[in-house]
């Protein structure tokens, strides 16, 4: 599979960047993510890492941006701390942000190599969830 390259959203990596080496401290949070709202808003999170599988950075980002009105994201990057750049989501938020935003492009890679990609390429052949949800009505 062929992944599709598109225009790295700059602006939303360094805010992420810049979350990571202002707010995250210590082991409770040691990963940042920014997401962009269609209107341009930019939304960010920090994880919440506790023994017992606390939430990703990705997956805290879907709640604050649900909490400001935000209820679709187009693009999203997760940065780690201790200027570790750009890092890929974990296999839960690959589905979770799949289920969330079919349509969001996650940006991976780092330096020349980083690049946007539709959250789908990430997960071939995937389950999606709200394909099989039962009409309750």
């Amino acid at each position: 599979m062929t992944m599709q390259n598109h225009p790295v959203d700059h602006e939303l990596v360094e805010a992420a960047a810049h979350v990571a080496r202002t707010r995250c401290r210590g082991d409770n949070h040691t990963m940042a993510a920014a997401g962009r709202a269609p209107d341009g808003r930019i939304v960010t999170a920090v994880n919440a890492y506790h023994f017992t599988g606390g939430p990703c950075a990705e997956l805290v980002l879907i709640g604050a941006a649900a909490a400001q009105g935000v209820y679709e994201l187009t693009t999203i990057v997760a940065v780690g701390d201790r200027d570790r750049g750009v890092v890929p989501p974990c296999g839960r938020c690959r589905q979770v942000l799949l289920d969330y935003f079919p349509g969001v492009e996650v940006i991976v890679g780092e330096g020349d190599g980083m690049r946007a990609v539709p959250v789908a390429e990430l997960l071939p052949a995937s389950y999606v969830w709200a394909d099989h949800q039962l009409d309750t009505e």
